[in-house]
């Protein structure tokens, strides 16, 4: 079973244009109306009713030249926010990011997140699978250009539908979902090593089959850790790109020694997340 069959058996089988001038292509009962705020409009999406774990998304779009961020935006930026609480028969919610475009934030920084549009995927958890299900959620966002604007938007929508018109959009976006891998796995695309140079560099070794353009992405174990993009370095082992990144954002007082690190290696067409600890 390749990966992506078993991405999507996680949840069981089952534009750049706003709010006015939106085709009518979907029933009621599986799309929420958009919200807008006049640079974005964001909306739930529900995929088929069937069992006690559903598929679900949330779908933005934004104007041209605007954006808004991913769960870990970057020198600048803030990450989207969600609370699912006033949902009903619904156990708990698992938000579900696609890879994220690397952008120059215009003050000399990075911010990682997504433009024109995007649909972040949601694992549902339910209460009871043979009661109704509705999705509530409070969204709390921000879209940028040269300015930074705040957008809170409140939406609701039912799951109803045995055969969800959504439910193409929303594996699709599954896809969009970087895969699990360990270092050192045998894919054509992976990291081959993460290790320390020095007391605050770490080097980030990957294999590719190609000179195609990549973007890696670290995370820390919490979300104060503000850690920078790696950048490639000029100079790197045949047949490998290196990265490199310094330890700076690492909260005050803590030992970044053994902290689990998350990587997402993209390269526009794959994406992979590689779990490590710092040794």
């Amino acid at each position: 079973m390749n990966a992506t069959i078993r991405h999507h058996a996680l949840f069981g089988l089952a534009a750049a244009v706003f709010a006015s001038s939106l085709p009518a292509i979907s029933r009621a009962e599986d799309a929420s109306p958009w919200q807008s705020d006049g640079h974005s409009a964001v909306r739930l999406l529900a995929g088929s009713r069937s069992g006690a774990v559903l598929l679900g998304g949330i779908a933005f779009q934004l104007q041209p030249g605007w954006k808004t961020y991913w769960r870990t935006p970057g020198d600048s930026g803030v990450p989207p926010r969600f609370d699912f609480s006033k949902s009903e028969n619904v156990e708990a919610v698992t938000v579900l990011w696609p890879a994220p475009l690397l952008f120059d934030d215009g003050a000399g920084g990075h911010a990682m997140g997504y433009h024109d549009k995007v649909v972040l995927p949601l694992r549902i958890v339910v209460k009871n699978a043979d009661k109704p299900v509705m999705l509530r959620a409070a969204i709390n966002y921000a879209v940028c250009n040269k300015i930074c604007i705040p957008v809170d938007a409140s939406t609701e929508l039912p799951f109803t539908s045995v055969a969800s018109t959504e439910d193409n959009a929303l594996f699709a976006a599954l896809d969009t979902v970087p895969k699990p891998a360990n270092i050192g796995d045998p894919n054509p695309l992976t990291i081959r090593d993460v290790k320390r140079e020095g007391p605050s560099d770490v080097v980030v070794d990957v294999v590719t089959p190609d000179n195609r353009e990549l973007n890696l992405f670290v995370e820390g174990p919490t979300p104060d850790w503000s850690l920078p993009v790696p950048t490639l370095r000029e100079h790197s082992p045949p047949g490998v790109k290196r990265f490199s990144f310094v330890l700076d954002g690492v909260p005050p007082g803590v030992n970044p020694d053994g902290a689990a690190l998350k990587l997402t290696l993209v390269d526009g067409e794959k994406a992979y997340e590689f779990n490590v600890n710092l040794n």
